[in-house]
């Protein structure tokens, strides 16, 4: 134990009797008097005795965290509720100091027990957080400092662990667009439907044995001469693909160098200004298509799942979403998902074993541990036989497989700084979507020409953006380039 340590076991009364004891024992040491004696040494035991004390009875509590909302975005404030509860009575009052990471500034302090507790005992305190950035931050332990009944000894004590705060990218607002449904068997663009069948989801068939007689359609049944039931087709949602490319070679370098990976001092991810203006985008796009009636399937590079890296993720398995509850799914994983290094790239030609990708450790107690989805890609169709090198591509074979067993929708990709060789093997996806959309994220727009090129040449409605890009404007480009899917009939399409 160093100087300092030993000099914050007591208090400054604490110190004050010692320093009477110690005076008191050079009196009766002087004088001769064995009552200064007897004195001095109470007066020097009394606060040593506080201190054992404390260090032998270790307080038991109860430490419960909730935040409101569970997933907050950024920018908007969280409350935070801590409860604290002991299961037998503690005399002594202590300071109450929340552990926080540096970037909320500085921590909430408390007095224990509270002024008014509630009924089952329990002290309650609120407080708020609100964060600019992205990610899972480690809030706690509680840093308890306890005092004896006197006042004169004191001793730390750390009370629970941490619970992560969620903080999901935030969707901006995009202009309206109508991107293009999945193609029909002549090509027509069916449109987001709700409710109950209509007469066109209506087919007839035979009766069958236990068939209601209210489903019987009699038109039908006159026309074949026997008994002709309705038979209700569902009625299927459009269907949209969003590729998000997270690789660190590609949002690495320059301007865009990945900041924040002190967990001191942020989010404690590995990224750069560019992949959060990605994130953002991919966040948006979500928003915007599953607002539309959209299902969205979400896919990275190597046709993973797309959330299945980060520890934030509901499920990291899943690709499907639809819906509030898929939105605020999506938002959930992209809160901690950061960029992957791929060391076996320059191996795929090879024919090397491959690496798996550096997945972060649950950090925080209560994550779930991802597993399985960090080097499988998704299957090939029966009958396909891909090289190993080809699956370990980006943009490989393995997502024009996933494209091809997917009904035709639109297909919006989140790139980033792009070889001319990455947009080659990107292009044909193009031919698996109704209107393919790339945004290619890049510190300098230069960079972005040789790619954009060979996706315009296939067909992509492609542009660059940089982390100072308007995400409303780059999207617009996108909408006009999709008016000759939604235009009405009768109406001549624009070129």
């Amino acid at each position: 134990m160093d100087f300092a340590s030993a000099a914050r076991l007591l208090t400054a009364r604490g110190w004050g009797l010692v320093a009477a004891g110690a005076a008191a024992l050079l009196t009766a040491h002087i004088m001769g008097r064995r009552d200064a004696l007897i004195l001095g040494l109470f007066l020097l035991a009394l606060p040593l005795l506080s201190a054992l004390a404390l260090r032998l009875v270790k307080p038991v509590f109860l430490v419960e965290r909730t935040f409101s909302p569970a997933t907050v975005e950024t920018g908007v404030p969280a409350r935070v509720m801590l409860s604290l509860r002991t299961p037998r009575p503690v005399r002594q009052s202590a300071s109450m100091r929340e552990g926080l990471p540096l970037r909320f500034g500085q921590s909430p302090v408390f007095r224990f027990p509270a002024r008014f507790p509630d009924a089952d005992g329990a002290s309650t305190y609120e407080y708020q957080l609100r964060s600019a950035r992205r990610g899972m931050f480690p809030i706690g332990p509680v840093t308890a400092e306890f005092t004896d009944l006197f006042g004169l000894s004191r001793r730390l004590h750390t009370l629970g662990a941490t619970d992560p705060l969620v903080v999901s990218p935030a969707p901006q607002e995009l202009p309206a667009a109508s991107l293009g449904g999945p193609r029909g068997t002549e090509g027509s663009v069916s449109n987001p439907r709700r409710g109950s069948p209509s007469e066109d989801d209506v087919s007839t068939r035979e009766y069958r044995a236990g068939d209601p007689m209210r489903r019987v359609h009699w038109a039908a049944t006159a026309r074949h001469g026997e008994l002709m039931v309705r038979q209700e087709e569902p009625v299927t949602s459009p269907s949209a693909t969003l590729l998000l490319d997270s690789r660190q070679s590609c949002f690495a370098g320059g301007l865009g160098t990945p900041l924040w990976t002190d967990p001191a001092a942020g989010n404690g991810l590995s990224t750069s200004e560019s992949f959060e203006w990605a994130v953002t985008a991919s966040v948006s796009a979500a928003a915007f298509l599953l607002d539309n009636g959209y299902s969205l399937h979400l896919l990275d590079a190597y046709a993973r799942p797309g959330l299945g890296r980060s520890p934030s993720t509901p499920d990291p398995l899943q690709c499907d979403f639809s819906g509030a509850a898929g939105l605020q799914d999506i938002a959930e994983g992209l809160a901690a998902l950061e960029l992957e290094a791929r060391p076996f790239e320059r191996q795929a030609d090879t024919g090397k074993a491959a690496v798996p990708g550096s997945v972060p450790a649950a950090r925080f107690r209560g994550i779930r541990a991802v597993r399985g989805a960090h080097s499988a890609g998704t299957a090939s169709p029966k009958g396909a036989d891909p090289s190993p090198a080809e699956n370990r591509r980006a943009f490989g074979s393995g997502l024009a497989d996933t494209l091809a067993q997917r009904r035709r929708g639109p297909l919006v990709a989140v790139l980033g700084r792009l070889t001319a060789d990455d947009a080659a093997r990107l292009a044909p996806a193009a031919d698996y979507a109704t209107l393919a959309c790339a945004v290619l994220v890049t510190d300098r727009l230069q960079e972005a020409g040789p790619a954009l090129a060979v996706l315009h040449a296939a067909g992509w409605q492609a542009v660059a953006a940089t982390p100072e890009s308007d995400l409303a404007r780059c999207w617009a480009a996108f909408a006009s380039a999709a008016q000759p899917v939604t235009s009405s009939p009768g109406r001549e399409d624009r070129p």
